[in-house]
């Protein structure tokens, strides 16, 4: 059966339309005729099939390796090989399993076997980034897929917009990271224009769908693009760390933080942000990591709010903002700083609360690379002597102390003072305890009463339950109380 196109003039037979695996969708020329479902079914296959063989493969090459290794040593190695300590036999675990990934990977790279090479070129040209991807991984490029239905036809073109794009990426590995973020920045500005111009799709609906191919891509391209060693983003993180430790001594009451610690509420809140500001390092997706500045930042104009009893203000948000990260010191800073400035989706960083956010932690962090005396309104002398660690302005030394004492007798003064500390907060918290205790008792008591209450005010009455009535056709005509049965009469007539 043949349809004719009026307009183009070509015949089309229907039956080269439909998928390959006869499940009665329409394939896609891209995806070797193949309809999306069966596509990803049968590349899920030949993966899985792949990465068996390899392992396997793997394995039998290292067996081979182990006997030839056995084959060259002295005969009475094999005695000697019975009494190594159990030290010596994890060593050899280890190392054997350190060969053993080594020689997998290899083979991840290529495959010389004539018999499945068109499913490795598949495999390899449907995801050349990785074979061997993580649960992480699968789980977001199955939500992709999943986010993609809702588009329909753009969703395709984006799906394949994205493979081609990750491919493109697997060959610029070469290149500076500083042209794969330009290329990167270029793919994202492409598809939105062409879901704007092309497919006349709402500006919300692009947002989403921007949000959701840059979790896809760069889920996928962490590894790669993070931190990587051609740059000197590495060097920069222990720079910074090494600067922040440096001045674990400075108080909120030099950088003018309107922040009480002392208020349990604002301690708790306080806590809450430098874990926000840590566990960025944790995500993999620029606007998660963005997702965890902005929450640390809400938490930090909350700490204000609750301190002050009044709107907080741009001028309190960056000094205390100075301080989470002070006392915070997040692993790899530079690193994700960096990685977000190159990577992410730039309406984010250019709009929003995210950007707005985002630059005042570049702030942060600029003024603590070039934070000084002037800066903290001391003088140089104690800048450096605070730096070098020859005093500390959170433990002022006593003006009773004479200058001869003991350095021990110090120590131990201030091991007091610090216990003392403790042992306040530990009656404050037995206190509050107590008195919390206390509480539920009263409730405890007050429920009890107006339940009892109501049960005297309102019995309850058990009523004895009701005879059952007995059946109309019943024999037992002596507690029915109805009628005797009419009798039949015979009339003369």
């Amino acid at each position: 059966m043949s349809l004719k196109s009026e307009r183009r003039g070509i015949h089309v037979d229907q039956s080269e339309l439909l998928c390959k695996k006869g499940c009665g969708y329409y394939g896609n020329p891209g995806w070797q005729g193949f309809c999306s479902k069966c596509w990803r079914e049968e590349y899920q296959k030949a993966r899985q099939k792949q990465i068996q063989e390899d392992w396997e493969l793997a394995e039998r090459l290292q067996r081979e390796e182990e006997e030839a290794y056995a084959s060259t040593q002295h005969p009475q190695g094999a005695q000697s090989a019975q009494s190594l300590t159990f030290s010596k036999f994890e060593e050899k675990k280890t190392n054997e399993k350190s060969r053993k990934v080594t020689t997998v990977k290899k083979f991840f790279g290529a495959s010389s076997r004539a018999g499945s090479k068109k499913e490795v070129q598949e495999a390899k040209a449907a995801s050349p980034i990785s074979r061997q991807v993580s649960i992480e991984t699968d789980r977001v490029s199955k939500d992709f897929c999943e986010f993609l239905k809702t588009y329909h036809k753009p969703g395709q073109e984006i799906y394949k917009q994205c493979k081609l794009f990750l491919e493109a990426m697997h060959h610029k590995r070469d290149l500076s990271i500083e042209e794969q973020s330009e290329y990167t920045q270029d793919f994202y500005q492409n598809v939105a224009d062409k879901l704007h111009a092309r497919w006349k799709v709402s500006p919300e609906k692009v947002e989403m769908a921007m949000d959701q191919i840059e979790k896809y891509i760069m889920t996928r391209l962490y590894k790669y693009v993070f931190c990587p060693e051609t740059t000197e983003d590495e060097k920069k993180d222990l720079a910074v760390q090494k600067r922040i430790r440096a001045l674990h001594w400075v108080t909120s009451q030099m950088l003018c933080v309107p922040v009480d610690e002392e208020i349990p509420e604002v301690s708790d809140v306080v806590v809450k942000a430098i874990t926000d500001i840590i566990e960025m390092d944790s995500k993999r997706v620029p606007r998660d990591k963005l997702a965890c500045i902005t929450s640390c930042s809400k938490h930090i104009f909350t700490a204000i709010r609750t301190t002050k009893n009044e709107p907080a203000s741009a001028d309190d948000f960056l000094p205390t903002l100075i301080y989470i990260v002070l006392k915070g010191n997040p692993p790899r800073l530079q690193s994700n700083i960096q990685y977000i400035t190159r990577f992410c989706n730039p309406s984010r960083l250019m709009t929003g609360e995210d950007g707005y956010y985002f630059t005042n932690l570049c702030c942060a962090v600029a003024f603590i690379e070039k934070l000084d005396a002037q800066s903290l309104n001391l003088s140089e002398e104690d800048f450096d002597r605070y730096m070098s660690g020859q005093a500390s302005p959170k433990k002022q030394e006593p003006e009773n102390w004479s200058a001869d004492m003991c350095v021990g007798v110090r120590q131990m003064y201030r091991n007091l003072d610090l216990l003392s500390q403790l042992n306040e907060r530990q009656e404050r918290i037995v206190s509050e305890a107590k008195k919390l205790e206390r509480d539920l008792i009263d409730w405890t008591d007050g429920v009890a009463k107006e339940v009892q209450e109501i049960v005297e005010k309102y019995p309850l009455e058990i009523k004895p339950p009701n005879p059952a009535l007995a059946a109309i056709d019943s024999e037992n005509v002596e507690n029915d109380k109805l009628p005797p049965p009419l009798q039949p009469q015979v009339y003369a007539g």
